[in-house]
């Protein structure tokens, strides 16, 4: 049976490596490397253990290819009413899916390419036992008479054999002169029972950013063509599993770049084409994902992918001097000139920033020079609206709420991290900004405080991945409004909604809601301080759940 250990937790990526490894290993089973695997004995056909990464030969009857979705299509027994979008849960398609017979890629090369290594690897499995279901065999023949008397009698239990895993790999190299023009070109693979690499040649030209080139496209698969067999309880012996393949030229592969938001009126295409210039694609996968080992700027070997995974990589902030962050040192801000003193270099650093990435768009040209040329304005914008923020902190009320709501993020911040490392609250650091969530906060000042002004049209989106901070952000400018607010309208008549908070996404629902509350408590131990300043009416959080 398939199993890992478990490797010593050094730290989180030794974590995530170990669950991808083990989802891998349940949904697809061993590769190559997986040496301790390699003749794993299953106690049933693989084609029900695994879920994915097997072809079943191409001229099998439906009733193989066909996948079970028996488990899939079970109806609950009581109405659903978990939707906000929908009161019944989906049914799913009546169509039948038919389990792949065929996987492969395609690449880009150049004319002077003349050979290709092709590696495919994959696993067959036989049963250990060549007896097809044990007691029921029996009935084929001989003395059955009773079970024909007896039409309410139980059938004998059904048994299982296991099955054992055969690791396969073998090499085939497609010589390209030989090939026609968008002509197939079939190749067994050696001792594979019916394995076929197929590759497909044709000219075509791709469109790069310095002009066209003319390149040939190359598609190889890999193709079941092993006789299926008859018996139910003995076809996945025709099957291959965690079939997989690398494609390795002679020569580089030939990058093709995505263009296609270059010559595109949408903002936000233009934009991603600006943001991943850099990004070139060397495979496209068939029935099957592709990764590419690139070295020193230049693609070698692809191979085939079932599970693709991607390492996104954690947000930091850069070092910003002479600025101060900490939550409560803003919190205890003693006037206006202080305050200016400890925020203006952050203006200014920005938007030494920004001249480097205007000298760094002078090298551009076309359509990219003009979005770099946008963004470097719309940036300069920005730090003016962060200016603008700084400088509305000379009037009192603003200077005291800007106050409050530091000190409040500071206590929920302190209360959060103390929890999370089980100790007290103040024997964790005092919390501080990341610098993109306090530019956030003052260049949204004006828009809050000034109800009348322009910028109340616009709106800010914060992005960034998960764990980069964005709660905390929202949540600050959440407390200066409420603080703000009550300040400015000290009338019963104001008690009202300040702060809408929307959850999409229901796995973090509950997280941002902790996270708000705990702000709310903050706030209202900081009411109860002054009621003079805050008023008697408590601060209040609701949650509302359903449509």
């Amino acid at each position: 049976m398939t199993q890992t250990s478990v490797p010593p937790i050094q730290d989180s990526a030794a974590v995530r490596h170990y669950l991808t490894d083990a989802l891998r290993l349940d949904l697809i089973g061993p590769r190559i490397q997986d040496t301790a695997l390699q003749h794993e004995r299953l106690p049933q056909a693989p084609s029900r253990w695994y879920l994915t990464g097997f072809l079943v030969p191409s001229n099998a009857p439906d009733e193989q290819r066909a996948q079970d979705n028996e488990e899939e299509l079970d109806e609950p027994t009581e109405p659903f009413h978990g939707s906000d979008d929908s009161s019944t849960p989906d049914r799913g398609s009546g169509k039948r899916n038919f389990l792949p017979s065929s996987m492969g890629l395609s690449i880009l090369v150049d004319d002077d390419t003349e050979r290709l290594d092709v590696v495919v690897s994959w696993g067959d499995y036989s049963p250990e036992s060549s007896e097809a279901d044990g007691p029921a065999g029996a009935q084929k023949g001989g003395d059955a008479t009773e079970d024909i008397d007896e039409p309410d009698a139980d059938p004998p239990p059904r048994r299982f054999s296991p099955w054992i895993r055969h690791p396969r790999e073998e090499l085939v190299t497609v010589n390209l002169s030989n090939l026609e023009p968008s002509l197939p070109l079939p190749l067994r693979i050696p001792d594979s029972g019916g394995l076929e690499v197929v590759c497909l040649v044709r000219p075509t030209t791709v469109r790069a950013f310095g002009g066209d080139l003319k390149v040939r496209a190359v598609s190889v698969f890999i193709v079941n063509r092993r006789l299926p067999l008859e018996d139910i309880d003995q076809q996945d012996a025709a099957f291959a599993f965690q079939v997989e393949m690398s494609v390795e030229p002679d020569r580089s592969l030939v990058p093709r770049p995505n263009l296609h938001g270059l010559d595109n009126n949408d903002w936000d295409e233009r934009l991603a084409d600006l943001h991943y210039s850099d990004i070139t694609e060397y495979a496209v996968g068939h029935n099957v994902s592709t990764t590419a080992e690139v070295t020193n700027g230049e693609c070698q070997r692809v191979r085939t992918e079932w599970m693709p995974q991607v390492s996104v990589e954690r947000t930091e902030s850069a070092d910003i001097n002479d600025v101060e962050f900490g939550m409560e040192p803003l919190g205890s801000l003693p006037d206006a000139a202080a305050a200016k003193q400890m925020l203006d270099p952050l203006v200014a650093q920005y938007r030494a920033w920004i001249n480097d990435q205007s000298a760094a768009a002078q090298a551009l040209n076309g359509r990219r020079r003009e979005v770099a040329d946008e963004l470097v304005k719309r940036a300069r914008r920005a730090s003016d609206r962060i200016q603008a923020g700084i400088a509305l902190l000379a009037e009192p009320d603003v200077l005291e709420a800007f106050r409050i709501a530091n000190r409040t993020m500071a206590a929920s911040g302190r209360r959060r991290r103390a929890l999370e490392q089980g100790k007290g609250p103040h024997e964790v650091p005092p919390p501080s900004w990341h610098p993109f969530q306090l530019a956030y906060i003052l260049m949204n000042l004006r828009g809050i405080a000034d109800p009348t002004h322009i910028e109340r049209e616009i709106v800010d989106l914060l992005f960034f991945p998960t764990g980069g901070g964005k709660t905390e952000a929202y949540l600050g400018l959440a407390a200066f409004t409420l603080v703000l607010r009550r300040f400015r309208n000290p009338d019963p008549a104001y008690r009202g909604l300040s702060v809408l908070m929307r959850y999409t996404l229901r796995l973090l629902t509950l997280d941002q809601l902790g996270r708000a509350a705990a702000l709310i408590c903050a706030l209202e131990l900081e009411r109860e301080k002054t009621p003079e300043k805050l008023g008697n009416w408590p601060f209040e959080i609701a949650l509302w759940v359903g449509r």
